[in-house]
């Protein structure tokens, strides 16, 4: 499950679980303390939530280094998912440890708080790991396109030829997918080892053909999925959606939301097993 839908928007759900598991957390540090000292509490909470996040987030940019600093501005776009959770929940620990050593009185509050979170975050990610069990069981979803000014059709099984293969969800009134498009068109040109294939959800023919010549965007491999019924057998419920298949047609991974470069970078180093 890589979004959920409320109303007219689709949220990506790990975001949604840490921020839940943080906020109660705080919560909790701030009930459990003193009076006098529960908001002193409840802030370092906070404080921990920020140092962690901020330590997962450039141990993340460092491991690929290359990738990010190519393209800067990458490095604050928080969207793409790039995190290392272990540095993350490392400093976030040894700063709360740091805090209760050094106020005795809050240590209780403190460490209840440390394991609200770990057990509110374990029992999301347990939750969001039982409910994508069978697209990534499935390997590749069997769902059938219609290839971009053609009557030919294939299921995206057929489209996945022994290679690394990313195949993107949008629709052409997506922001964020018109957004990320040229990167992936780019990457597309420059990577013949890796299979791009453009899956877009829901529109007709000469929507996507009229876009596409208008763009200019130099795009291989478009497939229409006229019935939207790729995003959710793979999970999600959103777009864009990126889905990741190694040359084995199992699926690796999947990202909601915008690619940028660096990202996209990231996952075909992956892919390629770099």
């Amino acid at each position: 499950m890589l979004s959920i839908s409320l109303g007219p928007l689709a949220l990506p759900v790990p975001p949604l679980v840490l921020m839940l598991a943080m906020w109660i957390a705080a919560t909790l540090a701030r009930r459990l303390a003193p009076t006098e000292l529960g908001q002193s509490a409840e802030n370092m909470v906070w404080s921990a939530a920020g140092l962690g996040l901020l330590a997962a987030r450039l141990t993340h940019v460092l491991r690929y280094a290359d990738a990010y600093f190519a393209t800067p501005w990458a490095l604050l776009d928080v969207r793409d998912g790039g995190w290392f959770a272990p540095a993350g929940w490392a400093v976030a620990s040894a700063w709360l440890l740091r805090r209760g050593w050094q106020r005795p009185v809050l240590r209780r509050a403190l460490g209840l708080a440390a394991l609200g979170v770990a057990l509110i975050w374990t029992a999301g990610l347990a939750m969001v790991w039982v409910a994508e069990t069978k697209p990534m069981q499935q390997q590749v979803p069997d769902v059938t396109l219609t290839e971009l000014n053609s009557t030919r059709t294939r299921g995206l099984s057929q489209l996945i030829a022994g290679k690394p293969t990313v195949v993107n969800l949008w629709a052409t009134w997506c922001g964020p997918c018109r957004a990320e498009m040229p990167t992936l068109a780019a990457a597309q040109q420059r990577s013949p080892e890796v299979a791009f294939v453009f899956v877009n959800q829901g529109e007709s023919n000469a929507t996507v053909a009229t876009y596409l010549q208008r763009s200019g965007l130099p795009l291989a491999n478009v497939w229409l999925d006229p019935a939207s019924r790729l995003g959710p057998a793979a999970g999600s419920r959103g777009l864009p959606t990126t889905l990741f298949f190694n040359a084995k047609g199992q699926r690796v991974d999947a990202h909601f939301g915008m690619l940028n470069a660096a990202a996209l970078q990231v996952q075909l180093d992956r892919l390629r097993g770099r």
